[in-house]
């Protein structure tokens, strides 16, 4: 069963992951929703567009992930597109996918429509000259963002907000990002137009546009809030076979929000996401991992939702699930929640890597997820250790598998048998 639908072992990841982990356990559950995408909901008038902006939320039945607290997610449709018939797609989990990913973080999912009909497609003004948080689709946002911070029964950590959308509500969730970088801990932008370009500049970068300039235009948005972007981090994804917007702002994006954040970067190897996706991963001069880029051979100009997505008007079934990575991206490396665990199993008695084994030795070869999930490994900082051995394994996702070998009972060491 994929990742994102194990909810029977939900309940186990959070106590490993609150922290500290008594403390976790002494308080009171959260409450669960119903698990069910909400009817058409009506918030905030925009006296800059007209209309009101309405839209759904999910609330899942799960537990949160982090610190007994929910994550609140904002996903905002691509032009041409709507909420209700492309982002949730009616009841069910087709359309971008999210309902799936929010039951695996127990996190609330915002998807509302975009007011008034900019562009003539029903845009989000990502291109507006005004962005500051009282003008426009910002304010209105914003405003969604508060109603469900400020509503005690779905226990949103202020910490723990994140936005992402599709090319308008990709380079939308950029500029939510820049304005108030102290709401948003993270953004996830696919196909996404950088701030500072016009929509008639979507599909070719600019002449003399850079990085630079895009990361200019993001800081001066932010305003005083701008000391915020010391703990924001970004993940963005375009595909290769994308010919509405440029493939070039993509990394653009990436390198914009790196000179935001500031200081000096190192980047890992490119890791292969399932679904003809590579990722390449910046570290900050801390070690901390603060940009994400994928690029999706074979995307077009749409929504990757993984298996179970709707395939259609400008969302892919086909390639990678983003909403499943973005998420795991967004809480493995969440700055302003503290993520510190309880230790680890202490290693028991017992033969060590190339002893003997006293009795059968077996191999084992799963995702790390997978290994913690069936008592093989367990969780520290992020990262799957082999029990008993405590040898590390690797980040601990979906993503990346290993083989291990148990040698005694309770005692399991990376590799085969020998």
């Amino acid at each position: 069963m994929p990742f994102f639908h194990r909810l029977a072992a939900h309940a186990a990841i959070c106590l490993a992951l609150c922290a500290p982990a008594v403390h976790a356990l002494a308080q009171t559950p959260v409450q669960a929703g119903p698990g069910a995408w909400s009817a058409n909901q009506v918030w905030a008038n925009d006296t800059t567009h007209g209309g009101a902006l309405n839209g759904y939320y999910y609330w899942p039945a799960s537990p949160p992930l982090l610190d007994n607290k929910r994550a609140l997610v904002l996903v905002l449709h691509g032009c041409g597109q709507t909420a209700g018939g492309d982002v949730i797609n009616g009841s069910g989990d087709a359309g971008y996918h999210w309902k799936a990913a929010a039951d695996t973080y127990g996190a609330v999912i915002l998807a509302p429509n975009a007011t008034g009909n900019l562009y003539s497609a029903h845009c989000w003004d990502w291109a507006a000259a005004n962005r500051s948080r009282s003008y426009g689709h910002t304010a209105v946002l914003l405003d969604l963002i508060n109603r469900f911070l400020n509503n005690p029964q779905y226990a949103i950590d202020p910490k723990q907000v994140y936005v992402t959308g599709l090319s308008s509500g990709g380079a939308k969730a950029m500029v939510l990002g820049c304005t108030a970088p102290d709401i948003f801990a993270g953004l996830g932008l696919s196909a996404a137009p950088s701030p500072g370009v016009t929509t008639g500049q979507i599909s070719l970068v600019p002449s003399g546009y850079s990085a630079s300039s895009a990361a200019n235009a993001c800081s001066a948005m932010a305003g005083s809030a701008a000391g915020a972007f010391a703990t924001q981090i970004t993940g963005v994804i375009w595909g290769t076979s994308d010919y509405t917007v440029a493939q070039a702002y993509g990394p653009l994006d990436a390198a914009a929000m790196r000179q935001v954040y500031g200081g000096a970067w190192t980047h890992a190897p490119a890791v292969s996401v399932p679904g003809s996706g590579s990722d390449v991963r910046y570290l900050d001069s801390n070690g901390k991992v603060r940009t994400s880029q994928v690029t999706v051979t074979g995307l077009g100009h749409a929504w990757p939702a993984g298996s179970g997505g709707q395939n259609a008007n400008f969302v892919n079934a086909t390639r990678v699930n983003y909403p499943a990575f973005v998420m795991d991206f967004w809480f493995d490396h969440n700055l302003r929640v503290a993520q510190t665990t309880g230790p680890g199993p202490e290693p028991e008695p017992g033969p060590g890597p190339g002893t003997p084994p006293p009795f059968g030795c077996t191999t084992s070869t799963a995702s790390n997820y997978a290994h913690v999930q069936a008592g093989r490994a367990y969780l520290a900082l992020g990262y799957a250790r082999a029990n008993g051995s405590n040898q590390l394994m690797g980040l601990y996702n979906i993503f990346l598998s290993s083989t291990l070998a148990q040698t005694a009972a309770g005692y399991y060491v990376v590799g085969g048998c020998q």
